[in-house]
């Protein structure tokens, strides 16, 4: 017997790419058996957007707390065997559900199932799960599937690199991942300066600034953020 899959979608000012992102999940070849979709204090046209929907979805609103919050309250409100955090920009591949459950029943050792993605040009192949490759750099989406025991939550404290926290975390607890070398979904372009369209090359990233006495305030955060990040799994 299949497991039972919920979804979850965090949403905030996404009404211009939520009925892609809906739409992609309801053309699922394996359909969920559960999609809640969590408000996080939208102002914008999310609410409108969501009504015809409602008789398919259960819909869940909170004062705006961030991602990891919506994503945790979401999730204490499901029900499913098997949990996919869906972003609200991400449009999914028909198949993508059908092929993260089988990845998970063909390796029951593995704790949640990840793909490649894309997003403009730009192709996202991830990798094979590595621990150590883990540890230096995170290569798995938020969009994978998750098997519910395993989830430990998201810390909510964190701004930036929530998924790798996440990844870490589970790494700690012995949890490990199945890859599945497609791109399953894709990123819907848009202008929002915390999504991915703020993405930055390994290059920028790595350019030694130092040398020229300024560094750009995205590369500054950004690193920043990843220290936080290494500092909590004492990685450095």
């Amino acid at each position: 017997m299949s497991e039972r899959i919920s979804i979850v979608i965090p949403t905030y000012q996404h009404a211009s790419t939520l009925v892609r992102c809906l739409d992609s999940i309801f053309a699922q070849s394996r359909p969920a058996d559960e999609i809640i979709v969590v408000d996080d204090g939208s102002t914008d046209t999310t609410q409108a957007v969501l009504k015809p929907y409602r008789d398919r979805v259960q819909v869940l609103v909170q004062t705006n707390q961030g991602a990891p919050a919506a994503r945790n309250h979401g999730f204490e409100k499901s029900v499913g065997d098997l949990v996919l955090f869906c972003d609200a920009d991400v449009e999914m591949r028909p198949e993508m559900l059908a092929e993260l459950e089988q990845a998970l029943k063909t390796h029951p050792d593995a704790s949640y199932a990840y793909s490649g993605f894309e997003w403009g040009w730009k192709t996202f192949t991830s990798f094979p799960f590595d621990a150590a490759r883990l540890k230096q750099m995170n290569y798995i989406h938020t969009s994978a599937l998750i098997r519910r025991e395993k989830f430990p939550k998201f810390d909510t404290s964190l701004k930036r690199f929530q998924d790798w926290d996440l990844w870490l975390t589970m790494l700690e607890q012995g949890s490990n991942g199945a890859y599945i070398d497609k791109s399953l979904f894709l990123v819907i372009q848009e202008d929002r300066p915390e999504r991915m369209s703020n993405w930055l090359p390994s290059l920028i990233i790595r350019f030694p600034w130092k040398y020229i006495g300024w560094m750009p305030k995205r590369v500054q955060k950004y690193r920043e953020a990843k220290k936080i990040i290494l500092e909590k799994h004492h990685l450095v």
